[in-house]
Protein backbone atom coordinates (compact mmCIF):
# COMPACT_ATOMS: atom_id res chain seq x y z
CA UNK A 1 0.00 0.00 0.00
CA UNK A 2 2.90 2.33 0.69
CA UNK A 3 4.34 1.73 -2.78
CA UNK A 4 1.01 2.34 -4.53
CA UNK A 5 0.51 5.48 -2.41
CA UNK A 6 3.90 6.85 -3.44
CA UNK A 7 3.15 6.06 -7.09
CA UNK A 8 -0.19 7.88 -6.86
CA UNK A 9 1.61 10.81 -5.27
CA UNK A 10 4.05 11.04 -8.18
CA UNK A 11 1.59 10.81 -11.08
CA UNK A 12 -1.19 13.16 -12.19
CA UNK A 13 -3.10 10.57 -14.19
CA UNK A 14 -2.75 7.02 -15.47
CA UNK A 15 -4.08 5.71 -18.78
CA UNK A 16 -4.99 2.05 -19.03
CA UNK A 17 -4.53 0.90 -22.61
CA UNK A 18 -7.12 -1.17 -24.38
CA UNK A 19 -6.78 -3.46 -27.35
CA UNK A 20 -9.07 -1.42 -29.57
CA UNK A 21 -7.85 1.56 -31.58
CA UNK A 22 -9.66 4.04 -33.76
CA UNK A 23 -8.56 6.13 -36.71
CA UNK A 24 -8.86 9.91 -36.46
CA UNK A 25 -8.43 12.38 -39.32
CA UNK A 26 -6.19 15.30 -38.29
CA UNK A 27 -5.80 18.40 -40.44
CA UNK A 28 -2.71 20.62 -40.15
CA UNK A 29 -4.32 23.51 -42.01
CA UNK A 30 -6.70 24.19 -44.88
CA UNK A 31 -3.98 23.82 -47.55
CA UNK A 32 -2.72 20.40 -46.42
CA UNK A 33 -4.28 16.96 -46.74
CA UNK A 34 -5.69 15.43 -43.53
CA UNK A 35 -3.61 12.65 -41.99
CA UNK A 36 -4.94 9.47 -40.41
CA UNK A 37 -3.72 8.80 -36.86
CA UNK A 38 -4.26 5.66 -34.81
CA UNK A 39 -5.59 6.62 -31.37
CA UNK A 40 -5.96 4.13 -28.53
CA UNK A 41 -9.14 4.12 -26.50
CA UNK A 42 -7.95 3.80 -22.93
CA UNK A 43 -9.46 4.62 -19.56
CA UNK A 44 -7.86 7.60 -17.82
CA UNK A 45 -7.71 7.50 -14.01
CA UNK A 46 -6.97 10.66 -12.01
CA UNK A 47 -6.65 9.80 -8.30
CA UNK A 48 -8.06 12.40 -5.88
CA UNK A 49 -5.61 14.28 -3.67
CA UNK A 50 -6.46 12.31 -0.50
CA UNK A 51 -5.83 8.81 -1.93
CA UNK A 52 -1.99 8.80 -1.88
CA UNK A 53 -1.83 10.06 1.70
CA UNK A 54 -4.37 7.58 3.00
CA UNK A 55 -2.61 4.67 1.24
CA UNK A 56 0.78 5.72 2.67
CA UNK A 57 -0.65 6.11 6.18
CA UNK A 58 -2.51 2.78 6.08
CA UNK A 59 0.54 0.99 4.72
CA UNK A 60 2.74 2.51 7.41
CA UNK A 61 0.37 1.28 10.13
CA UNK A 62 0.43 -2.25 8.67
CA UNK A 63 4.25 -2.23 8.43
CA UNK A 64 4.67 -0.99 12.01
CA UNK A 65 2.18 -3.55 13.30
CA UNK A 66 3.94 -6.35 11.43
CA UNK A 67 7.27 -5.30 12.93
CA UNK A 68 5.87 -5.62 16.47
CA UNK A 69 4.30 -9.07 15.98
CA UNK A 70 7.40 -11.10 16.98
CA UNK A 71 7.56 -9.24 20.32
CA UNK A 72 3.88 -9.95 20.96
CA UNK A 73 4.37 -13.67 20.34
CA UNK A 74 7.41 -13.86 22.60
CA UNK A 75 9.92 -14.60 19.83
CA UNK A 76 11.53 -11.16 19.75
CA UNK A 77 14.91 -10.45 21.27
Amino acid sequence: MVIVGVECLLIDSATFASEGTRTVQVSQGWLQQPQALQVGTGKVVRPPEWIPWSLIASGAVVVLYAMTLPKRWGNGD
